[in-house]
């Protein structure tokens, strides 16, 4: 069981893991114990390697038959099909490695280490050494700016800060403390403990390491991961029952014709054994015929165009069928900080005796107005009451703010940055305040003060103190209020009137500051006492700030709703900060419930299940909470993406149907963990996402429809001829089979595949992730082809029995015709041709086929190879008729698919 190190007090500590905490351990003990405990580095599992990533192509089922295809069509002399669909397995197997490979390579290029360097004491002497050699009993100095290398517990602390968002979802940096605390307490709460993979936004402090490695809470996290089971995509279920289906389909073939080719010949006693070989070969070649050899290419060319389509719109897609498993979700579980909000804090709201101000923008760029009831302030002329505030809250800070290479970024702590970025907007910049206003002297701030002060020499006060801090605490140490440009005495009703604000800007999320200054007399010398310095204090006013939503998140989430998508928020940070977030960009709405980690824990599995549908936002939630919620969704038979950034939510990324990573605030674990990752962290490319994915998945019907029932009807014209007349009358001889399955199907399907979205693909509800891919659409233009077309194929041959060069050409250019027909009207399964017409690709394609057949009609040596003469223009007349018929009947059959689709609506 872990030992738990937040209820031991420093001293104890120190004893158990033998170490002294002023001089740190001894080299030759640390040695020892790199040996013990091993490295201090995550053991991550082993990306596939180049073969396996390329022998994993083999295991689609739609690959295995077109392997399968290949044999049968080599035993049976077919060398030219069998090399044609060898091509095209080859082709599929390179893209999909390419894009696969592709991506890893991709995910291996945003990988940071945690922590290169860290500073250790051994032997009383301050060394930087490598991390990875960092051992449990290390005493670890820290500092701004430091990334925390293991877990440790904090045994000195100058007001030191964490950011643990990576780890706990705490979107403020949390205080570190020494005394020893309850033992039951949660990671989230366990303030004296710093954890791998966090960062220090303000202070000092010294730290006894007490787990590296796999040991750490980031470890175990890591090992939850490894334990979950991947599943198969929706895509991968749907191909399989694609290859079933057309397994069944070429076997039945098979067994039939051979079957009634040998039961009609048994009576006349031919049937011998060089006549079995020869039915045979025919019902093979026949089977294989069936089969769309194409369709593999298809499916694989469609997921890597939509891959690179998502990668420049900053989503890396790291598994090809993921692309289309978006296209199904149903709830997304995202996490907060960093992923719906910028990650960056800033001030909405300032308070001061002369009324309230709003300061617009967000993030740590300082664009962006100061407004009060009369419009924005200009810079330069401020009021006074608003220039001393923004002075004192620039002044009483450490934080710097600076422009690198075109983006806003802070050094220090966020909240601290937060009144920098606000003064910048009003026009005042805390470098020139620095300069015109030096630092004299300073109280620091710490957990049990909470407030910090500082001295400066300010041009016309002399030397007057700053400060800032809890609006409680700096309220008791004022006597007096900055009221416009005068100064009055603070009444009961004014320090009463600024707790109630307090109380109005908490109760909408916002973290409140308050500021006061006092010039001091010149007497009181250098030294910084407290008593002397924090006495009489002038209040000035509050500044309310938070971690604000991203600007396009809104949108983002009326666009999943609207599609009937569900958002469900899960943070580590406290449940009013997540309601307010969730309250604004539209996540949480009335009559929904909002649940803490602690109630979750206290329900059984039985009672959850009946709650998860109405709660839309979970805060203070640990790691395993995470995956209970992606686990109770899933149970309901919901398409689960869950989206985060943090250590905590990798297991919840593995076991969510699509788990979708932050590529620039992302930890290593979370971008293993997951198929997606976001190189830009917003979480408004995830609605991109899922139009590709439903775009994708309505270009798989559409060319799937496509080929199956220009190959259906195929193989019923040639296959229906042979066995009522025999093999001597084959309506189509193999080079012009060839042909038409080759270069009549192939170019328009392909096109069908980046065919552009239909008007209303984000207007839908999500998919069933358990509807066949031969849905309603797909089987009633299959049954289209085989109820109208066929009969006419069949009337059009057996009229010119006499005549059979006539016969093939008639047969021939039907299938041309057709085909390119129902290829153009196959650009949308549901909507006519003249609401969505034929992109150009589509429109190039067919041209292509129409001209290249019209080319090689003009050679003697094409005509005859394809057993064909010359179409009079009576033939192409009555072709074009039907041809007409049927896009007619297609259209009718769109028509009624509309109208059933409005009912059920």
């Amino acid at each position: 069981m872990e030992r738990p190190w937040h209820a031991l007090s420093a001293t104890d500590v120190a004893r158990t893991l033998e170490v002294d905490l002023v001089r740190g351990l001894d080299p030759e003990e640390a040695r020892k114990r790199l040996e013990t405990h091993g490295r201090n580095e995550l053991v991550r599992e082993e990306g596939a390697s180049p073969w396996a990533i390329f022998l994993g192509q083999f295991k689609n089922l739609l690959i295995l038959i077109l392997i399968a295809a290949i044999i049968l069509s080599a035993l049976v002399g077919e060398v030219v099909d069998a090399a044609i669909i060898a091509v095209i397995v080859a082709f599929c197997a390179v893209l999909g490695f390419v894009q696969e490979y592709r991506a890893e390579k991709a995910l291996a290029a945003l990988r940071r280490m945690l922590a290169p360097e860290t500073t250790v004491l051994r032997d009383g002497e301050t060394l930087r050494i490598d991390s990875r050699d960092i051992v449990p009993g290390d005493v670890l100095a820290l500092e701004a700016g430091d990334k925390i290398p293991a877990d440790a517990r904090v045994v000195e602390s100058h007001v030191l800060r964490c950011d643990e968002a990576p780890l706990t979802g705490e979107s403020v940096p949390v205080g570190k403390s020494c005394p020893a605390l309850d033992p039951e307490l949660g990671t989230a709460d366990q303030k004296n403990m710093v954890f791998t993979g966090a960062t220090v936004t303000y202070g000092r402090g010294r730290a006894v390491v007490t787990a590296t490695a796999m040991d750490t809470a980031f470890g175990r996290i890591a090992k939850e991961v490894a334990a979950v089971k991947t599943e198969k995509t929706p895509l991968e279920k749907r191909t399989e029952e694609i290859g079933k289906w057309l397994g069944i389909v070429a076997t039945g073939i098979c067994v039939l014709v051979a079957g009634i080719s040998v039961w009609r010949e048994y009576g006349t006693g031919l049937v011998d054994l060089k006549f079995l070989i020869t039915v045979t070969m025919f019902a093979v070649a026949l089977a294989v015929a069936a089969v769309p050899e194409a369709l593999a290419a298809i499916v694989t060319g469609a997921l890597a165009i939509g891959m690179r389509e998502m990668a420049k719109k900053h989503a890396l897609v790291r598994k090809m069928p993921a692309v289309e498993t978006l296209g199904c979700t149903t709830v997304i579980c995202t996490d907060k900080t960093g992923t719906l909000t910028r990650g960056e804090m800033t001030v909405r709201r300032l308070v001061l005796a002369s009324g309230g101000l709003t300061v617009t923008g967000g993030g740590y760029a300082p664009v962006g107005e100061v407004c009060g009831r009369s419009g924005a302030v200009r810079p330069g002329a401020l009021p006074h009451d608003l220039e001393a505030l923004l002075r004192c809250a620039v002044l009483c800070n450490d934080a710097d703010l600076a422009e690198v290479e075109g983006k806003w970024a802070i050094r220090g702590d966020p909240t601290e940055a937060a009144l920098v970025v606000a003064a910048a907007k009003a026009g005042i910049l805390r470098a020139e305040a620095c300069r015109a206003c030096p630092r004299l002297d300073e109280l620091p701030f710490s957990s049990e003060r909470k407030r910090m002060t500082t001295i400066h020499d300010l041009p016309g006060c002399g030397r007057t103190a700053c400060m800032k801090g809890a609006p409680e605490m700096v309220l008791a140490r004022c006597t007096r209020l900055l009221d416009g440009d005068a100064v009055r005495e603070l009444s009961p009703a004014d320090r009463a009137a600024f707790l109630a604000e307090n109380e109005a800007l908490a109760g909408q999320a916002l973290r409140v500051l308050a500021l006061a200054h006092v010039p001091l007399e010149a007497a009181s010398g250098p030294a910084c006492d407290e008593d002397a310095v924090e006495r009489d204090m002038i209040f000035l006013g509050l500044a309310g700030m938070m971690d604000p939503p991203r600007p396009e998140a809104a949108h983002a989430v009326a666009v999943c709703r609207s599609v009937g998508i569900r958002p469900v928020m899960i943070t580590g940070d406290h449940a009013l900060t997540a309601l307010a977030v969730a309250r604004e960009i539209g996540i949480w709405r009335e009559g929904e419930e909002v649940m803490t980690g602690e109630e979750l824990t206290r329900l059984t599995e039985a009672q959850f299940a009946d709650r998860v549908a109405k709660v839309s936002v979970y805060a203070r939630v640990s790691p395993m909470d995470k995956l209970t919620i992606v686990k109770a969704w899933k149970a309901r038979g919901e398409v689960v993406a869950m989206t985060g950034d943090g250590v905590n939510d990798a297991p919840a990324l593995k076991h969510a149907d699509i788990g979708v990573a932050m590529g620039i605030s992302g930890t290593e674990v979370a971008k293993e963990a997951a198929d997606m990752v976001l190189t830009d962290d917003n979480f408004a490319t995830i609605v991109t996402a899922i139009e590709q994915g439903r775009w994708i998945y309505d270009n798989i019907k559409k060319y799937l429809a496509f080929l199956i029932q220009c190959n259906l009807t195929e193989v019923a014209v040639i296959g229906g001829v042979v066995l009522a007349l025999g093999p001597e009358y084959l309506p189509l001889l193999p080079a012009a089979i060839l042909y038409i399955n080759l270069a009549t199907d192939g170019l328009p399907a392909l096109a069908l595949g980046v065919a552009p979205p239909d008007p209303d693909i984000m207007q839908r509800p999500p998919r069933d992730p358990r509807e066949s891919v031969f849905s309603r659409d797909v089987i009633a233009f299959i049954l289209r082809a085989l109820v109208i077309e066929i009969p006419f194929f069949f009337f059009l041959f057996f009229n010119d029995l006499g005549d059979m060069a006539h016969a093939r050409t008639e047969i021939f250019f039907l299938f041309i015709i057709v085909e390119v027909v129902i290829a153009l009207n196959c650009r949308s399964l549901r909507y006519s041709v003249f609401t969505a017409p034929p992109h150009k690709w589509l429109v190039l394609a067919v041209g292509w086929e129409l001209a290249l057949i019209a080319v090689l009609m003009q050679f003697d040596t094409v005509r005859e190879s394809f057993g064909i003469i010359m179409p009079t223009a009576k033939d192409l007349t009555i072709i074009v008729l039907f041809s007409a018929v049927i896009f007619g009947i297609m259209e009718l059959t769109k028509y009624v698919l509309r109208r059933r689709d409005a009912r059920v609506a």
